[in-house]
């Protein structure tokens, strides 16, 4: 009897594990090619842009430079760290370093930035208004309720004379450090992927870019405010688990990501609403 109970045990975390691993959107090959450096590079990604920046590369460039990429597609921004954080997969793409430093210290993971590849503008967008000035006395206004994009947010309301916001909080204000509201807005704080379809229930929201893309929104052409993207401190990049930085996989696709050819792809595909920014990420 005791056998039989040792044994289904056994099995029963066996089952556990593997639910696990199929619930990030992994399975065994993907956590075996995280540590195998001969294998294929798994990378987690948001589907736009940068599952579709990785597919250009996967078919254009990654076999002449001796790579094998695989992609794997997430739709949130909590999988594919964590997923990075046990080995499921090799690296991913789809974060900035404001909101990467923040799930770090509040998850005590270990992702690390290797790359910088993009800009997405966050934007302000509306069904009802066509433009800023239309926003009425106590409309509502959809904000990402995580703590980074949240801050970015009320800084695009703030630097387009909507809001003032207490003195140094650029990176993690919330609606508490609000210092001025003239026109009384009133913030409804979402999951960020939920912002687009909240456009018919709000006067106005706040959208990343990569899900305004998603929507069939244009930052460039269909935000009431975009970001500028000068100085700005949310490039999105390639990123790994602390000590996987010069796994030569990763290496390889970050050269990738930063070749005159993806720069070309980028600014013809997403004709400004996705914007190159290459480089070493910020400390």
């Amino acid at each position: 009897m005791r056998k039989n109970t040792t044994i289904t045990a056994a099995v029963l975390a066996a089952a556990a594990l593997s639910l696990g691993l199929t619930a990030c959107g992994s399975d065994s090959d993907s956590k075996t090619s995280a540590k195998d450096t001969s294998g294929p590079l798994v990378v987690a990604a948001s589907p736009t842009p940068h599952a579709q920046i990785l597919d250009y590369v996967k078919d254009h460039l990654a076999k002449k430079a001796g790579l094998d990429l695989q992609v794997k597609e997430f739709s949130d921004y909590v999988l594919p760290n964590t997923a990075t954080e046990q080995g499921e997969v090799g690296a991913n793409f789809f974060q900035h370093k404001p909101y990467l430093d923040d799930f770090n210290k509040k998850n005590g993971t270990h992702i690390v930035p290797v790359v910088n590849v993009e800009l997405e503008p966050l934007g302000l967008y509306s069904h009802k208004i066509t433009s800023i000035g239309a926003l009425k006395d106590g409309a509502s206004v959809a904000v990402p309720n995580d703590t980074t994009n949240e801050a970015r947010a009320l800084k695009l309301l703030a630097d387009n004379g909507l809001i003032t916001l207490k003195a140094g909080t650029d990176q993690t204000a919330t609606p508490a450090d609000v210092t001025a509201n003239p026109k009384h807005l009133k913030f409804k704080e979402l999951e960020a992927a939920q912002l687009p379809r909240s456009l018919d229930d709000v006067d106005a929201g706040v959208i990343n870019g990569n899900y305004a893309i998603q929507a069939d929104l244009s930052p460039a052409k269909d935000a009431l405010a975009l970001e500028k993207a000068d100085g700005n401190p949310y490039a999105n990049f390639l990123a790994v688990k602390k000590g996987n930085e010069n796994d030569p996989r990763v290496k390889k696709l970050a050269e990738l990501l930063n070749s005159p050819e993806v720069k070309q792809y980028i600014e013809t595909t997403f004709k400004g609403s996705v914007i190159p920014a290459f480089g070493a990420p910020a400390a």
